[in-house]
């Protein structure tokens, strides 16, 4: 319900886009899971240079509440979760990966 909600928002499909993957941070997060595979928490933080832990965690949650990512807690001590991306998530990947060239090129 909340995709359908989501989509009537919006009269341009971009913007719906946007509101997915949309910010400074969350396409850089979707591009490193995309390309890079399984990261850990902690391994992302060290990838995303100028993000702090309340943004990053707050990322990740929209990220996965939007199907786009995969969090897996594994129940040990320490702590441990990974993060992959899902299926969802790897369609936007072609996006990514033009603005990943044009950025390349300019």
């Amino acid at each position: 319900m909340r995709d359908l909600e989501r989509r009537e928002k919006y009269q341009c499909s971009i913007e719906y886009t946007l509101d997915f993957m949309g910010g400074k941070w969350k396409p850089v997060i979707l591009w490193h899971l995309g390309t890079e595979g399984i990261h850990r928490y902690g391994e992302l933080k060290k990838r995303l240079n100028g993000i702090n832990h309340k943004m990053l965690a707050q990322q990740l949650k929209e990220l996965a509440e939007d199907g786009l990512i995969n969090r897996k807690e594994y129940p040990q001590v320490p702590p441990k979760v990974e993060y992959s991306i899902t299926e969802k998530g790897m369609q936007l990947i072609p996006i990514l990966t033009l603005m990943h060239e044009w950025g390349s090129r300019n």
